[in-house]
């Protein structure tokens, strides 16, 4: 009896391997390219993000998924706008600009952002279903926003959708 093949396991299950690669595999694999292509602003910037995730990790003591990614991402981003701010305002535009260059490596790595057209519509369509807020609901309506932002996986600013809020509840 001549010998057949046997086959082997791994092929007769769906194959896991084309499922899109965790965020912090993939910024893994581009701080490899980075260091190949000696690109130090993007290595240290990957480094920083990639120790940014795995705290997070540690401190959820399991994987993240790619929406807690997301949040960790989206968190870097706003400390590098804050630290912006500060460096204008203390005349460091050298260092303001480093950061700025910072939030479009990271940037890369989340969904587009919503423009502020999206937002501002957002913000309308959660006003228009609750009826007739007023500024002292100003939180709900915070919150109804973000929960669609987040919902339509859209990544919007809190600042902006809060001053939109703000606007609009003001004329009422």
């Amino acid at each position: 009896m001549p010998h057949q093949m046997h086959e082997s396991p791994l092929w007769s299950k769906p194959n896991i391997y084309n499922r899109p690669m965790p965020l912090i595999d993939q910024i893994q694999k581009d701080i490899v390219t980075a260091m190949k292509a000696k690109d130090e602003a993007r290595l240290s910037t990957l480094r920083m993000v990639k120790s940014a995730l795995q705290l997070k990790t540690v401190e959820k003591m399991s994987p993240l998924d790619d929406k807690e990614s997301q949040a960790v991402l989206a968190t870097l981003i706003k400390q590098r706008k804050e630290s912006i701010e500060q460096f204008t305002k203390g005349g460091r535009q050298e260092m303001a600009d480093k950061e700025a260059a910072e939030i479009i490596v990271i940037e890369s790595y989340l969904p587009k952002a919503a423009s502020e057209a999206d937002i501002a519509a957002g913000v309308k369509a959660t006003i228009a279903e609750m009826g007739a807020p007023t500024m002292k609901d100003m939180g709900t309506v915070m919150k109804n926003a973000m929960a669609k932002f987040n919902a339509a996986g859209m990544r919007v600013d809190g600042k902006v959708v809060s001053d939109l809020v703000k606007k609009e509840l003001a004329g009422k």
